[in-house]
């Protein structure tokens, strides 16, 4: 089968690897791919949202099934794009896909399925926001509505704070909405809880947790991750219970109830509070950077699991996983999250030699000639699995050290809680 992948970043190039390792793969073609996507697959350089163009390409390349890997063009609708276009994709439509393209959706959908989940309010103005601050402590939770490209969420510790950034959101920070909700600041510990869905059944698909701030002991600004690890220990078997049970059942069902059933990869963002899950936010798609740590733990072929899920066989379909765990290190541009260089020359890449168990993802690259060339904020990513994290912490370290690029930089403590806890 000819697979087309959209997206360019270290989820895409860890679903592209993992792509080739199956034998009912015959070719890859990545729209518009990275320079790590190059070396196993066919790169289309491409605007991803003009589907009419996309459609073009995917029909010249004759693409059986497509994989979409980033948020934007699932809130866009691409998936129903396609299913009009008869092609097969794997992926939730436009509608489902408001569990991650619309905070105030969520909210509504929490309240009437009774999910647990923080106290809220939808604002659409001044006052909604006055009248939230009269019984709510601080810090409050400012959410855009809609899209964000993970820059959407401030934690205010004062009213004035919380003021001024919804300002800047209702005159049109974000394009993707002029609304947001407020929220209680939930304490706790997160996780990240994935599943693959088709229409009937859902399946467990591993656990992360994953660090966003941009400084060591998290600290600083939120960034689209710094690094993550698998599986995460704080999810116990009672606590996957009550995430099944408690959020996960609900949340398809509220949307089969409204004809609209899931299908793809589901993200559930959690806070754990006194053995108690609580949901934070949905994604609708894999995670990144815990694609990265998920899927090098995955024993099963992952085309028979999206082709099954595609076609709502995923009862039937077994996911085995390796007892090790996982770790990532992401490498980035300096000056990330803010403004950094693009096309800085990554001297020694090809001179980097990686073990059996290390994987080097690519997320913000370009390749001209011989040579790759940073083309984003997050530019690698220096994956490692084995038995121990503070072994495979030191390891990938070290692989990180031996590249000594000096235009990145890269967080030293990814795994502290849990690495401390040892």
């Amino acid at each position: 089968m000819n697979i087309g992948l959209i997206g360019s970043g270290g989820r895409e190039h860890a679903l592209c690897q993992k792509l080739s390792e199956s034998k009912f793969v015959k070719k890859i073609i990545c729209f518009p791919g990275n320079a790590g996507t190059a070396q196993i697959a066919k790169n289309v350089k491409i605007d991803i949202l003009n589907f009419d163009e996309l459609f073009l390409q995917l029909k010249k390349n004759r693409v059986d099934l497509v994989i979409i890997g980033p948020e934007e063009p699932l809130v866009n609708g691409l998936v129903d794009f396609l299913n009009k276009k008869k092609i097969k994709v794997f992926g939730p439509n436009k509608f489902a896909s408001q569990l991650e393209g619309s905070k105030a959706f969520v909210k509504k959908m929490c309240k009437r399925y009774k999910i647990p989940t923080a106290d809220y309010k939808i604002c659409k103005n001044k006052n909604d926001i006055l009248n939230f601050l009269k019984r709510t402590n601080f810090p409050v939770v400012v959410k855009a509505d809609g899209l964000a490209a993970g820059k959407g969420v401030t934690i205010c510790k004062t009213k004035n704070q919380v003021l001024n950034v919804s300002e800047e959101i209702f005159n049109g920070k974000f394009k993707s909405s002029k609304k947001l909700v407020l929220e209680e600041f939930l304490t706790g510990e997160e996780a990240s809880y994935f599943l693959v869905v088709d229409k009937y059944n859902f399946k467990f698909f591993g656990t992360a947790q994953d660090h966003k701030r941009v400084g060591e002991n998290d600290k600083g600004p939120n960034t689209g991750g710094m690094g993550a690890y698998s599986p995460a220990p704080i999810i116990s078997l009672e606590i996957d219970r009550k995430v099944t049970n408690k959020i996960v059942k609900p949340t398809l069902k509220a949307l089969k109830d409204k004809k609209n059933p899931f299908k793809g990869f589901l993200y559930v963002g959690l806070m754990i509070k006194g053995n108690e899950p609580y949901l934070i936010e949905f994604n609708v798609r894999m995670g990144d950077p815990e694609c990265q740590v998920i899927l090098p733990r995955l024993k099963s072929d992952i085309f028979k699991i999206i082709k099954n899920t595609v076609g709502n066989k995923l009862s039937s379909t077994s996911i085995e996983w390796t007892n090790k765990k996982s770790m990532t290190v992401v490498l980035c541009s300096k000056g990330y999250p803010g403004t950094y260089k693009k096309n800085v020359l990554i001297k020694d890449f090809n001179r980097l030699k990686t073990k059996k168990n290390q994987k080097i993802y690519h997320a913000g690259t370009i390749s001209k000639g011989n040579n790759i060339f940073s083309d984003g904020g997050r530019v690698l990513n220096f994956t490692s699995i084995g038995k121990n994290f503070f072994e495979i912490r030191k390891e990938i370290i070290t692989l990180i050290k031996k590249l000594n690029w000096k235009g990145g930089f890269f967080r030293k403590d990814i795994g502290w809680k849990i690495i401390k806890k040892k």
